[in-house]
């Protein structure tokens, strides 16, 4: 019988091998990533996404989105509501949850000189597949703002899962204001209100950095 020839045993093998992946990029290299994307955005269209904030919430989302955790920061926000909610209530609020997280998001986002963003040296290496990267931002007239990305390692990557501004959580702070009112007036109305307050925003009828109301 004919052995088959070296170059067609090769070529099969090859096929026949699982594809090598490649490495994940680190959680430094997602923000710089992530944040550099943003930042160009801003450079060359600011005046034109802080004059239209839905393109501004469009560009933030189609940059942000792929990096951040969505369902894992829904689900430490609701806390034990979580494990109470049905699969479409869960669904819901992580949506509408994101959608507002990121307005407020973009909003601050506009209020830093883009041209002046540091990543700080890591505090320590990720442990428990968990880890902070800080960041450091400066305002149009001179003074910095700490800005922190707290990510979790996912089988897809390194996501967001919360952003801490002037140490400042943005998810202990909603599960604070949250935790209340559902025990109060239960979670289909605190979805309810977060679609009314993001669509109000959307309108131009509310100011993101307003305080939010709680019940």
């Amino acid at each position: 019988m004919r052995s088959m020839p070296t170059s067609l045993a090769a070529a099969l093998l090859l096929a026949a091998a699982p594809a090598m992946a490649e490495p994940s990029p680190a959680p430094q290299q997602v923000i710089e990533s992530a944040v550099t994307r943003i930042t160009q955005q801003l450079e060359e269209h600011g005046e034109e996404l802080a004059a239209d904030r839905k393109a501004l919430y469009a560009m933030i989302d189609r940059e942000l989105l792929p990096d951040f955790d969505s369902d894992y920061a829904g689900r430490l926000v609701l806390g034990k509501a979580w494990r109470t909610a049905s699969a479409e209530q869960r669904k819901r609020f992580v949506d509408v949850f994101y959608n507002f997280l990121l307005r407020s998001y973009a909003t601050a986002v506009l209020k830093f000189d883009q041209k002046d963003f540091r990543i700080l040296p890591q505090r320590a290496p990720p442990q428990d597949g968990r880890t902070v990267i800080d960041t450091q931002m400066r305002l149009p007239e001179g003074s910095t703002v700490p800005v922190s990305y707290i990510m979790r390692e996912t089988p897809d990557g390194w996501k967001v899962y919360d952003v801490r501004i002037e140490g400042i959580s943005y998810v202990q702070n909603y599960r604070n204001q949250f935790n209340a009112e559902v025990s109060a007036r239960g979670l289909d109305a605190l979805i309810d209100r977060l679609a009314r307050e993001t669509a109000d925003i959307d309108a131009g009828k509310r100011d993101p950095d307003a305080p939010k109301a709680g019940g």
